[in-house]
């Protein structure tokens, strides 16, 4: 088969199975978020502070949710529980936006960021205290720092982005009818 009848037959199941292919693209594309968030972390050694942490919940309830309205659509469950799935779901990418755009906001500095992610406080008494707490503590990264930006916008705006588009995606897919899935 060649990449074109792949493709062909990709768009046309796309198009005649808009609930599955919806929970599928949240999946894969909420699975790619969080992979993107570890490469961020662990191979270019961006310290994630507590908000970016907190960031990566919804896309953690929201992978194993997506597949299981994927299995729903699938195998044929009732209309109901498909379209409450990607409701759910639609609830939690929201949830995802509104974290960052929380981050987001913090970062530009128009309103506080929480207080948890200040450094920790500690007094160091000596020289030789303070270069055993800069080599030993914890990296703590703080809420109101954007890390890395890419076009102006930090990670944080591009959860928002991203989690509104796939808040978008399930929607759209929950307005569609029993027919079209």
């Amino acid at each position: 088969m060649s990449l074109r009848a792949v493709t062909a037959a990709l768009a046309q199941s796309a198009g005649s199975k808009p609930w599955l292919s919806a929970s599928l693209f949240i999946a894969v594309a909420a699975a790619g978020t969080i992979l993107g968030a570890y490469f961020f972390q662990y191979v270019l050694g961006l310290a994630p502070c507590p908000l970016c942490l907190e960031q990566r919940t919804p896309y953690y309830v929201a992978i194993p949710l997506a597949l299981a309205v994927a299995a729903a659509a699938a195998f044929k469950a009732p209309g109901l529980i498909v379209r409450l799935g990607l409701l759910v779901l639609a609830g939690v990418m929201v949830w995802g936006a509104c974290l960052g755009i929380y981050h987001a906001g913090a970062e530009w500095g128009f309103w506080a960021g929480p207080t948890t992610c200040a450094q920790p406080v500690t007094i160091a008494r000596t020289p030789g205290d303070l270069l055993r707490q800069i080599q030993t503590g914890p990296r703590i990264a703080d809420c109101t720092v954007a890390a890395w930006r890419f076009l102006g916008v930090s990670l944080a705006g591009w959860n928002a982005l991203i989690a509104t588009v796939l808040a978008a995606v399930a929607l759209a897919a929950a307005s569609r009818s029993r027919e079209a899935a």
